[in-house]
């Protein structure tokens, strides 16, 4: 696809909060991190936690299910260096934030 797409508005997370948001056919983790949005892939490698629902500790999620971490600005894990999810480029245009998938 390699487009932008929206997959939220400003308003829908306050800084330090994540949420699960769709972008097509594409399960998505959404993050404030201080007023920036950043976007990884949903799916935890680890046992498929979904990391949207997950604790963001500054630029970290804590998955719910087994506490693997990954920093949202990078997809990496700051603990695990063979563990890493894919981090999608984020554009705020107006009250839109999109994703490019």
């Amino acid at each position: 696809m390699n487009e932008f797409i929206k997959v939220a508005e400003v308003a829908d997370l306050q800084p330090g909060e994540g949420k699960t948001v769709m972008a097509g056919d594409r399960e998505l983790a959404l993050f404030n991190v201080a007023g920036k949005f950043h976007c990884i892939d949903n799916v935890c490698p680890h046992r498929d936690g979904s990391l949207g629902g997950g604790v963001l500790n500054d630029k970290v999620v804590i998955c719910p299910l087994h506490g693997w971490r990954f920093d949202v600005t990078t997809g990496q894990s700051p603990v695990i260096p063979s563990a890493k999810v894919e981090a999608f480029e984020v554009v705020v245009t107006g009250n839109d934030v999109k994703v490019k998938i």
